[in-house]
C-alpha cells in the first residue's frame, strides 16, 4: 500500500529537484510534474519520487498529527519502514 505522507520542502535546487522532510526522513523528489509554484516551507504530497500536489499547511499538520498517533503504537524499526515506504511503489531516491 502506498501512503502519501505530507512532506515539507526544505531545499530546492537548480534541476527542479527538492529535498523534503517526511517526519524526520529527508529525500530528493522531482518537481517536474507539479503545476503549482513550490517554495521552501511548502507541504507537498509525493508519489513514486514526484511531487504531485501542494497542500495547505494546516491540512498537512493535521494529517501529520494523525500519522504520529498511529506511529506511536509501533516499534521504532516498524515506524521507519512505514515512513520510508510512503511512496515506495517504485523508483524512490533517499538522501
Amino acid at each position: 500500500m502506498c501512503l502519501s505522507i505530507p512532506s515539507k520542502v526544505v531545499k530546492i535546487d537548480d534541476n527542479n529537484m527538492a529535498t523534503v522532510d517526511t517526519m524526520g526522513i529527508k529525500r530528493h523528489v522531482s518537481l517536474d510534474l507539479i503545476a503549482d509554484e513550490i517554495n521552501i516551507g511548502d507541504y507537498i504530497l509525493i508519489h513514486v519520487g514526484f511531487a504531485m500536489n501542494k497542500i495547505d499547511e494546516e491540512e498537512a499538520l493535521q494529517s501529520l498529527e494523525l500519522y504520529r498517533e498511529m506511529l506511536e503504537a509501533m516499534e521504532e524499526e516498524e515506524r521507519r519502514q512505514v515512513i520510508e515506504s510512503d511512496d515506495q511503489c517504485d523508483n524512490r531516491t533517499q538522501v
